[in-house]
């Protein structure tokens, strides 16, 4: 850019974590104004436009990933404002559909902490950036240009109706709730299409007092899924250790076995699950908070990337999909999306023509994958709505249930099962020879029968030991503080419809330790 040449500006619309990360992949090229209708807290306090921030929020690697390429040091900054460094699995107890798996040395890991928290540290890093400021308590009303060209935003603020603000670049980050759609139609934009699957899943969410000396041990995530295979609601239970001694406790249900707001009813259903261990956790412990209810968690997917969008608009993470919130997968989605979309523009820069639409598609492989990892689970439990699972789906099906169920006692297919569901890398990678090998000879012979609790998580959790539970370090198991690895893993894996994160291109996929400042620990100390 010549120096005489005046900066470009672009407008994010919200403030999330995908409008912030947005935000800090824009500033390299052009000032940014980040509009949001709440006022942004500066500490970990909640957001009114976040109300899903009160349930459990685990960062996979492979989004911590992405984002520590964005904000480089950001994962230290998550760890000493409190959030937790997980090795997974080694401090996972989870059950999965096939059973529980083992917790064994460090194949992946996640960022354990309360979403205000997490959104708290992104968001001082973005508002100190140079060129990034925000209009806040300001709503966008409508966007301001013609079918071919986005040319700025109509804005609401405490002291102006209908304020146009002008850019050369707009991107709606406004979440579950966006308008974009609308806003685009009002500008002739037709042939956006919208899919939705739901399984009328609930979930509910309490925060306890952790036990004495439980965060001090690194104690681990514990969850219990539940099985699509099986007809019948699908019921999860969770619990996470974040930030200031506290288990944040999430349980889940699809249509017919939801959760409610009853706080009496929170550990009787958390007992009632495929394995009462959650139950018997918190039984006892001091709850923290109320309830927490949250319906309205269907999948639902806007292909942007298929229609004629005019240039200078994009959208990203939750704006573009919604995911069932049980595969953890949002967070993640979006920061791959955003990486690529700095890819895009350092190779061509904010002011190519067209610079909307191509960063449109650069997101849209990082969120077929996470579509078809989530719907072809959903579509399974009873009453369930939306797109049928395509042919061939149950084959697939059948494969990654022989995978999971190898994943319980080969630590070749726990290595791989966590390598995808933590979006590490594409689902292709569970057909690679090597896993196709060792699932070939996949049994479930010698899995464990209870939760691996060591001997001493169990002793601070005042559980009595349970006979046969193993007392070693190694146990544990997939990502799983939500169901994510519930459904997950299944379908749609090998389906080649994901090419983004593995494509090396700046998508933060795993390079291996020697190039990955916070991936895989050599000691599980180091991940704790």
């Amino acid at each position: 850019m010549n120096q005489s040449t005046p900066r470009r500006h672009a407008v994010v619309i919200g403030g999330s974590l995908a409008g912030l990360l947005t935000a800090a992949v824009l500033a390299e090229h052009a000032t940014v104004t980040v509009i949001d209708a709440d006022p942004l807290p500066e500490g970990p306090a909640p957001r009114r436009g976040l109300p899903q921030a009160r349930h459990t929020h685990l960062l996979w690697s492979g989004g911590a990933r992405a984002i520590e390429r964005i904000l480089p040091g950001i994962t230290d900054d998550w760890t000493k404002a409190g959030a937790i460094r997980r090795s997974l699995p080694t401090d996972l107890v989870s059950k999965t559909a096939q059973g529980w798996i083992p917790r064994c040395g460090e194949k992946q890991f996640n960022i354990s902490c309360s979403r205000d928290l997490l959104d708290s540290v992104v968001r001082a890093r973005v508002t100190g950036l140079k060129g990034v400021s925000t209009l806040q308590r300001s709503r966008v009303r409508a966007l301001e240009g013609t079918a071919s060209r986005v040319t700025g935003v109509l804005v609401d603020t405490p002291e102006e109706a209908g304020r146009l603000v002008t850019a050369d670049l707009v991107i709606d980050a406004s979440g579950r709730g966006s308008r974009a759609r609308t806003w685009l139609q009002a500008l002739g934009v037709t042939g956006i299409r919208l899919a939705e699957v739901d399984s009328g899943l609930v979930y509910a969410t309490r925060i306890f007092e952790a036990p004495a000396g439980a965060h001090e041990m690194g104690f681990p995530i514990v969850n219990v899924q539940s099985d699509p295979r099986v007809p019948v609601p699908g019921r999860t239970a969770t619990i996470v250790p974040i930030e200031n001694g506290q288990w944040q406790a999430t349980l889940s249900g699809t249509r017919g076995g939801q959760p409610t707001g009853d706080p009496d009813a929170f550990i009787p259903f958390a007992k009632a699950v495929r394995d009462p261990i959650v139950g018997e956790l918190l039984e006892g412990r001091k709850p923290l908070t109320d309830v927490a209810v949250t319906q309205g968690t269907a999948n639902r997917r806007i292909y942007f990337e298929k229609a004629e969008l005019p240039d200078g608009f994009f959208a990203v993470g939750d704006s573009v999909a919604t995911f069932n919130p049980l595969y953890g997968q949002g967070m993640s989605v979006a920061a791959q999306g955003i990486l690529a979309v700095r890819t895009l523009l350092r190779a061509k820069g904010l002011g190519h023509p067209g610079i909307g639409r191509e960063a449109q598609r650069a997101i849209a492989p990082q969120v077929s994958t996470a579509w078809e990892l989530a719907t072809s689970q959903d579509i399974l439990y009873p009453g369930a709505t939306g797109m049928k699972p395509r042919a061939g789906t149950g084959l697939l099906n059948g494969y990654v249930s022989r995978l999971m169920t190898g994943a319980t006692t080969d630590e070749a297919l726990t290595a791989a099962l966590l390598k995808v569901l933590t979006m590490s890398t594409a689902p292709t990678h569970w057909i690679h020879p090597s896993v196709v090998w060792h699932v070939l000879r996949a049994s479930d012979r010698g899995a464990l029968k209870a939760p691996p609790l060591t001997a001493a998580e169990r002793t601070v959790a005042g559980l009595d030991r349970a006979p046969g539970t193993a007392s070693g370090p190694g146990t544990g198991t997939d990502t799983g503080t939500d169901t994510d690895t519930d459904t997950g893993t299944d379908t749609g894996t090998g389906t080649g419809t994901d090419t983004g994160t593995g494509t090396g291109t700046d998508t933060g996929t795993d390079t291996g330790p020697s190039a990955d400042p916070v991936g895989p620990a050599d000691a599980v100390e180091q991940a704790r």
